[in-house]
This record gives C-alpha cells, sequence and structure tokens, in this order.
C-alpha cells in the first residue's frame, strides 16, 4: 500500500497579486527542475495543507500549490468578492504564466477536481494530464446533495440533526440560500456558529470510518470560515457555471490523459459523478476505492492517488 512521502517544506513562497484586490498565496515545493504539478484544493474555500504537498514525488516533480481567493493563507482572508469559477480558472492560468510553465499537470479533489476539469477545458494547451479525485460535477442536483435535503441528509441523519440545530429558531432550515444569508450577514457570532455546524456537517461525512482528527484538524474557527461560506457563495450560485456544464465540454480535452479516483461511499460527492466523468471521457481510468468516502486521507484512496501521480511521471514530453 503507497504511503504519502515525507513531509517536505516549500523552497519559495510568494502572495501573487491577480486583479480585483486579490493576492493568491503560491508556494513551490520538490525539485526546481522536475516535472510542474499545480495541486488545486476542494471547498471551495478549504485551502491547501502540508499534507497535499506529500502526493508527489519530491525528486520528480516540482510541487505548485496555492490558496484560491480568499481563503487560506490569500488576502485578504474571507473575501467573496470577485471570487467565482472564471477569476479562479484566470488566476491559474496566471501563475503558471508568472512561473514561466509551459504546461503542467493538474491535480484536483472535490470542488478542486470541479475547477481541475473547468481550467483544463478552458485551457486544454497548458494540461498535460488530470488526476482527479472525488469528482463534483456541479450540476443542480449535485450542489443540492449535501445541503439542500439531498440524500446525504438521510443517510447521516444524526450529523444532519446537529446541522439544524445549530441554526435559530424560524430559519428555514436546510436551506442553502437561508444558510448563506446567515453566514454573510451582519450577526457575526451567529455567522460563524452557522459556518461552524456547516463545515463539520459536511466533514463528519467525509470517511467512511469516522476520523476525529481528520474532522477537528478541518474545522478549526478559522477554516470553518471559509469553508463555509466559500461553498454557500458558490452553491447559491450555482458554481458560477452552466447547466451541466463539465460533461457538456467533455469533447475539449478528450485527448487529455486523465485519471479519476472515486471512493465507492463517498456520501458527499457520490460515484455517480465519476462514472459519469469517466463515460464522457472514455480515454480516462477509472479508479474506485472500494474501501473509502470522499475524503483524500483515507488508506485506499492516498494509495490510488500516489500511484496516479507515480503514472504522470511517463508523460514528460
Amino acid at each position: 500500500m503507497n504511503q504519502l512521502f515525507p513531509e517536505i517544506s516549500p523552497y519559495a513562497s510568494e502572495h501573487l497579486p491577480v486583479g480585483d484586490g486579490h493576492e493568491i498565496y503560491l508556494e513551490q515545493c520538490g525539485n526546481p527542475k522536475g516535472q510542474p504539478v499545480v495541486f488545486i484544493h476542494g471547498g471551495p474555500g478549504a485551502g491547501a495543507s502540508t499534507t497535499d504537498r506529500r502526493f508527489f514525488d519530491p525528486e520528480q516533480y516540482r510541487i505548485i500549490l496555492l490558496d484560491q481567493r480568499g481563503c487560506g493563507r490569500s488576502k485578504p482572508f474571507g473575501s467573496l468578492v470577485s471570487n467565482d469559477t472564471k477569476h479562479l480558472v484566470a488566476d491559474l492560468e496566471q501563475i503558471r504564466k508568472h512561473l514561466a510553465i509551459e504546461s503542467w499537470h493538474v491535480f484536483g479533489g472535490s470542488w478542486g477536481s470541479t475547477l481541475s476539469l473547468v481550467y483544463a477545458q478552458t485551457h486544454p494547451e497548458s494540461v498535460k494530464s488530470l488526476v482527479l479525485r472525488g469528482i463534483f460535477l456541479a450540476r443542480e442536483e449535485d450542489n443540492q446533495w449535501t445541503f439542500d435535503h439531498g440524500g446525504g441528509t438521510r443517510i447521516f441523519a444524526d450529523y444532519w440533526q446537529e446541522y439544524l440545530d445549530a441554526l435559530p429558531k424560524g430559519t428555514k432550515k436546510g436551506n442553502i440560500a437561508h444558510a448563506y444569508e446567515l453566514m454573510i450577514g451582519e450577526d457575526k457570532d451567529l455567522a460563524h456558529q452557522v459556518a461552524k455546524a456547516w463545515a463539520r456537517w459536511e466533514i463528519s461525512c467525509c470517511t467512511l470510518v469516522p476520523n476525529e482528527e481528520f474532522l477537528n484538524e478541518s474545522t478549526s474557527d478559522e477554516k470553518c470560515w471559509t469553508l463555509a461560506r466559500h461553498e454557500a457563495h458558490f452553491l447559491h450560485n450555482r458554481c458560477f457555471l452552466e447547466d451541466n456544464q463539465i460533461l457538456n465540454n467533455c469533447h475539449l480535452i478528450a485527448d487529455i490523459p486523465t485519471t479519476i479516483v472515486h471512493g465507492r461511499y463517498d456520501i458527499v460527492c457520490p460515484f455517480d459523478n465519476g462514472w459519469l466523468l469517466h463515460k464522457a471521457l472514455p480515454k480516462s481510468k477509472l479508479v474506485i476505492s472500494k474501501t473509502a468516502g470522499h475524503a483524500s486521507i483515507e488508506p485506499e484512496t492516498t494509495h490510488h492517488l500516489i500511484d496516479a501521480t507515480n503514472a504522470m511521471l511517463a508523460l514528460s514530453n
């Protein structure tokens, strides 16, 4: 079973101005002369972590990580201004050019898979390969699945009730729009309360086997604030995408080598997301983690992802 590569530190980091008052935190790890790969984190709003560096052989890869607009170490923290899918795609391309990279491998999980796919469909010439985990297609049924009385609420009814109990009386409970209004409202204490409950509900559903350490690490007050508010912002606006945009545009990336890793028991982004993407990309490789849910840190999923990044090394040209 593959294990994460050893912990590493960045050899370079910076804040890159990308316009609209935003500065993107950007770091590089591994081998400066290695194959360039960009890690696109999930959420939206989760930010990159030190663990995310460890899916790639540091002797072979030039590993590029960033925090998307308004989250993690990017500035201004928590900002939702000019924060949408089109801007995030433009930021990635600006980063590629800033680093003087002709084309790079792209690795993304969950929302990161969404953004990776939209980026690749917008700039296919910039993408050498795709490794995607826990696919989120951002269709209307996907947007509703977790937070608008979707199927996940029936499977984890107890966790869902904990989320509902955190909302104020009189709230139209289980409705993305109302939660979003609360989290961007004037009552900051209430906004933080809702954000914490939102994040704990989602992260509690991420692993097949309950993982308290992962839950606590992923739901600190600072991480909850951007994870929940950014997610509500994007979901409320249908991820700023046209209906079924990703599947409808798969012909644009049909020849990009693509590996899809998806947990059989993924409750956050159900398996049909990965299955439908694979059908729309017949040349792709679909790898099913048969003992996993949504999280990248589940052992079988970690194993498959490292297999995939090792295989990417053969795609140099």
